[in-house]
């Protein structure tokens, strides 16, 4: 008879437990999605000078969705306040990869000391732009790259 008495009180208390037990299984609906450990690296992987870091971050920008855990900005002024085709020469694209290396360091906290690269990538893209040129074309191309190089190592907001 004893026992009796003692399973009816316990049901309440052991469907509390349960209860609990579950939710401390099931991820929290409102904790904020994981990024990836190896943002940092990529990153950094996507701002380098060479071509191919480059072409990593173009075929990277194409397929944004592939990489949303990772929480990218990839928004961009392009060239900013100088022109995107100065003298018909397509810089966006270079610039477009320039706001993203500025933007997404600041927000790791590593622009600092990624500034120089990012200055020297810039300008490498653009000297890969002007190279599809020869002659006074290349030359005027070459020298506006250079122009575009040094005010965003001069004046780049730090």
């Amino acid at each position: 008879m004893r026992r009796r008495r003692l399973v009816p009180a316990l049901v309440p208390a052991l469907a509390t437990a349960a209860a609990t037990a579950v939710l401390a299984l099931a991820p929290a609906a409102s904790a904020a999605p994981q990024v990836p450990a190896d943002k940092p690296l990529v990153l950094t992987r996507w701002t380098q000078t060479s071509a191919a870091s480059y072409q990593a971050w173009a075929d990277a920008r194409e397929h944004r969705e592939a990489w949303a855990a990772y929480g990218f900005d990839w928004s961009t002024d392009q060239c900013t306040s100088s022109p995107d085709n100065p003298l018909g020469f397509p810089f966006a694209a270079a610039c477009a990869r320039h706001d993203f290396g500025y933007r997404n360091h600041r927000a790791a906290g590593l622009f600092p000391a990624a500034k120089a690269r990012l200055d020297l990538a810039f300008h490498a893209d653009l000297k890969r732009v002007c190279a599809q040129y020869s002659g006074p074309r290349r030359s005027s191309c070459d020298g506006t790259a250079w122009t575009y190089y040094q005010a965003v190592r001069l004046l780049g907001i730090s």
